[in-house]
């Protein structure tokens, strides 16, 4: 399978990059293909610009300054996404890749008038997300847990009802000890070496 691994966090020896170099490293020794997309590492500009916003809904997109993220979009077939759960949401980073590279005519067709929407990711087999949170899975459960909803009920449902999905989280990462890290770790071992 070919996947694209996105990962959004600013520092290199943290432990969701550590988890970012698992997921990618268990998916190459499974024999897949994988693009990594470390969006602090290739310095990517999270902001929506103005020629994108006034394309947004007026065809076709302007996707000028994103076409290689857009372009290896159209072509994975699997989607897992790295990130630490900030403020119960995805950093500005992610969202900023949402915003800009899942536009319309490329993850959806807007319908203006039936305020529907088509999605267009329908080649997307399967759509992953690794994430930790700082607080503990109660206080989040509490809160309604807003940044998996935004992610499994707006962006997911545009690769098509058919994608297999899977999300796995560490809670409590602030108080996480060294053997809860690799406990995880080699959970995400054992998930990403079952992608068929």
């Amino acid at each position: 399978m070919r996947l694209q691994v996105v990962h959004a966090h600013p520092l290199r020896d943290s432990f969701n990059h550590a988890a970012f170099r698992t997921v990618v490293d268990t998916a190459h020794a499974a024999g897949h293909t994988v693009v990594e997309t470390d969006l602090y590492a290739m310095a990517f500009d999270p902001a929506l610009g103005a020629e994108e916003r006034a394309s947004y809904y007026a065809p076709p997109y302007d996707d000028t300054r994103v076409r290689g993220l857009v372009e290896e979009l159209r072509r994975a077939e699997g989607l897992i996404f790295v990130f630490p759960t900030w403020w119960f949401g995805m950093p500005a980073m992610m969202k900023g890749y949402f915003d800009r590279v899942w536009g319309p005519g490329i993850a959806f067709d807007p319908d203006p008038e039936g305020g529907r929407i088509r999605p267009l990711l329908t080649h997307v087999r399967l759509f992953g997300v690794v994430t930790s949170y700082g607080s503990p899975w109660w206080l989040t459960k509490l809160v309604g847990d807003p940044g998996r909803k935004q992610i499994m009920r707006a962006l997911k449902p545009m690769c098509g009802s058919r994608t297999r999905t899977f999300w796995l989280a560490l809670h409590d990462m602030d108080r996480a000890t060294a053997r809860d890290r690799e406990a995880f770790l080699g959970r995400l071992r054992r998930r990403i070496g079952k992608i068929r």
